[in-house]
């Protein structure tokens, strides 16, 4: 048969050859299609990636979280092992403004849905970390957030492609090799890696990852515990009550979250070997740099330490080795131990970052954390953002930034920086007149939760509008970035600004500090400025500082040098709201920066203000001068004489007019009168409020 009379080339037989074509064409290299694209990637679903996955959702971004477990929060279902968390659960307050309760609540993610507070989920103080897995999963569901699991993240790497937001897209392969293309890339895993130093024997020690949690496993034991964190005191906790002793060993001494003001440090809920060894009843610390120690393993398998450079001048057997105490019979760890626990804590896990991300500078720090700006972004590839406990590197013994109640506010920082940067939202704010700008810094010293708990690393900014009639407030900016403020928040600083910040004392924290000595409070507002407790702090700055400025700000200033600054006195209520203790100093800084009065006034004394002044105060101009405000009548006049703020003038020109009046004369009644000045002053404070 010819080929005239073969089929047409596109019917059934033509069909059967595409078929049969296709296994062939399917082989094709995988760069013929692109792998899936986001936006966002987030890798991991503990509490910051899932804190992030809610903002990206709420602004209708188009995100994927990536998680290795089969549900959120797989830290927690094995971390802490002896289950206890250390972060507070206060449910109550006596307050039912949700801001500030956020203060006392260390676990609760930020979400719109108020079933979503974590003390719903427990009763305990000190929670059981299976509450926290039960939350996340809530939180993921509930929120319906966008969770790729059991997705495990081999490798990521970049790809160079100037139509990138960032000039590179992240590639992100998967156990199965899945391909997955990112514009900006948020990491979120954590510290996973167990930290250990390398010294001759450590490999006898257990890891606090794998030591058995059961008691009875170390009954008449004498243990050696490597470290001194919470996971070394936890570890102790539980088996100190079995035990013959045990011994803790570490290079630094003893940090307590109470002298420190950091709550990574020990906390009073693990502390309990502290009394055993000051009460002498066997257990004890000891310091030293593990580098320059040996554990040696005798035939009945127990352990001995030696120095290091004994052993490397020997090579005798074990039994044999010098051990420190034949030379120094008094040598504390002379006797020797069953167990040998390594608890230093964790590192963050670089092995599946390709070198071209730069994300550590392999310091000994950078070991640890990764490189990153104060604005969360990796130093070495724009776009790459470090979240959560992994960004700790920004505060670290200085705020709460690796812990829930911290990074759940630096996660909304970063969400804004994003929005601004690739989507044109400017930094949310909210625009006042000048009059409301005590209150609004009363209101947010009093309940904001997020200056609160990121102390010296957020603050609130004020921006004034030009004649200082008016101002911008934005809320939680990271404060290192201030210099580049107008850059990230799309708004404008050129006519002077206000930073609002929380502090310690700067001579209060430490772990050689004596925190509870006999003066420690401070009361006098004239001594505001030596506040020992957490206590307000403002900056007023008449221009925006420079980054070289911020960069080479005073020891242990959190900001530059600013025009003027404002201690609000501590409190020991936290409570900043005192007429003449807290608010009318505030007022008067204000009103000295601002060369204005930001008082409230009466209509009549606006109008004796318009005749007698010339320049009008910011409530007569905004208010009276365009019909608009507080109108005084005999009510509130009555009121202001029963309180005390005003002086009777009614009573006084009655009684004048009643001895020279006729008896046809009458008086008007209800009609409100200007205000005089007082013929003497006996609460000069309190009047001026």
């Amino acid at each position: 048969m010819g080929l005239s009379a073969a089929a047409p080339l596109w019917g059934p037989p033509g069909l059967l050859l595409t078929i049969a074509l296709h296994p062939a064409l399917s082989l094709r290299p995988a760069k013929a299609s692109a792998p899936p694209h986001r936006d966002y990637c987030v890798l991991g679903a503990g509490p910051a990636g899932l804190q992030m996955a809610y903002f990206l959702q709420r602004a209708g971004r188009d995100y994927a979280v990536f998680e290795r477990a089969p549900e959120p929060g797989s830290f927690f279902t094995r971390y802490p092992r002896h289950r206890k968390l250390i972060s507070i659960n206060k449910r109550y307050t006596g307050k039912v403004n949700a801001e500030f309760n956020l203060r006392h609540d260390w676990n609760s993610l930020l979400s719109h849905d108020p079933r979503l507070l974590f003390r719903h989920y427990s009763r305990a103080y000190f929670p059981d970390a299976g509450d926290m897995v039960r939350y996340l999963r809530d939180f993921a569901d509930r929120l319906r957030l966008h969770v790729l699991y059991n997705t495990t993240i081999a490798h990521v790497t970049l790809d160079k492609d100037p139509r990138a937001w960032n000039g590179h897209y992240f590639i992100l392969t998967d156990q199965k090799g899945q391909a997955y293309r990112c514009s900006v890339l948020l990491v979120a895993t954590g510290l996973s890696v167990p930290n250990q130093v390398d010294f001759p024997g450590s490999e006898y020690a257990e890891g606090y990852e794998s030591v058995s949690m059961d008691p009875m496993d170390f009954v008449g034991q004498n243990v050696l515990i490597l470290g001194r964190g919470n996971s070394a005191f936890e570890t102790a906790e539980n088996i100190f009550d079995v035990t013959n002793f045990i011994h803790m060993l570490s290079r630094s001494r003893v940090r307590l979250s109470w002298a420190t003001h950091y709550v990574g440090d020990l906390r009073a809920i693990n502390n309990g070997l502290l009394d055993t060894y000051q009460l002498k009843s066997l257990d004890g610390l000891l310091e030293s740099d593990l580098t320059n120690l040996a554990l040696v393993k005798d035939r009945e398998g127990r352990f001995h330490v030696t120095l290091k450079y004994l052993l490397e001048e020997t090579n005798q057997t074990a039994d044999a080795i010098t051990l420190p105490q034949d030379d120094n019979d008094n040598f504390a760890m002379r006797d020797a131990y069953d167990r040998v626990i390594r608890c230093l804590g964790w590192n963050f896990d670089f092995s599946i970052f390709n070198k071209s991300l730069r994300l550590s500078s392999g310091g000994e720090f950078s070991k640890k954390y990764p490189l990153v700006k104060a604005s969360y972004e990796s130093k070495g590839s724009r776009g790459l953002f470090v979240l959560g406990t992994a960004s700790h590197s920004v505060d670290y013994r200085k705020s709460a930034g690796g812990f829930i109640h911290g990074f759940r506010y630096t996660v909304r920082a970063v969400h804004r920086l994003l929005e601004h940067r690739h989507h044109g939202v400017p930094w949310p704010s909210t625009e006042h007149p000048i009059t409301q700008l005590t209150s609004s810094i009363v209101r947010r010293v009093n309940e904001a939760s997020g200056l609160y708990q990121m102390f010296t690393v957020l603050a609130d900014v004020v921006l004034l509008k030009e004649g200082a009639t008016a101002f911008e407030y934005l809320e939680e900016f990271p404060m290192q970035m201030l210099a580049q403020l107008e850059t990230i928040t799309g708004r404008s600083a050129k006519h002077g600004l206000f930073v609002i910040n929380m502090e310690y004392g700067r001579n209060f924290s430490g772990p050689d500090k004596d925190v509870f000595f006999y003066d420690r409070s401070v009361g006098h507002i004239e001594d505001a400025w030596q506040s020992n407790f957490l206590h307000p702090v403002i900056y007023y700055y008449r221009h925006l500082p420079t980054e070289q400025e911020v960069r080479f700000r005073p020891a242990d200033w959190p900001l530059p040098r600013p025009t003027a600054i404002h201690h609000i006195v501590e409190d020991f209520l936290t409570d900043w709201t005192a007429p003449v203790g807290h608010i009318l100093p505030l007022r008067r800084f204000l009103e000295n920066c601002l060369d204005t009065d930001l008082r409230s006034f009466y209509a009549e004394s606006c109008f004796l203000f318009a005749l007698t002044r010339q320049k009008q105060p910011p409530f007569c101009q905004q208010g009276y001068l365009r019909m608009q405000g507080l109108v005084g009548n005999e009510r509130l006049r009555q009121h202001g004489v029963e309180s005390g703020l005003l002086r009777d003038y009614a009573a006084v020109g009655k009684h004048r007019k009643d001895s020279t009046r006729q008896p046809r004369d009458r008086e008007p009644t209800g009609r409100p009168r200007a205000p005089e000045p007082p013929a003497q002053a006996f609460n000069h404070d309190k009047e001026e409020l």
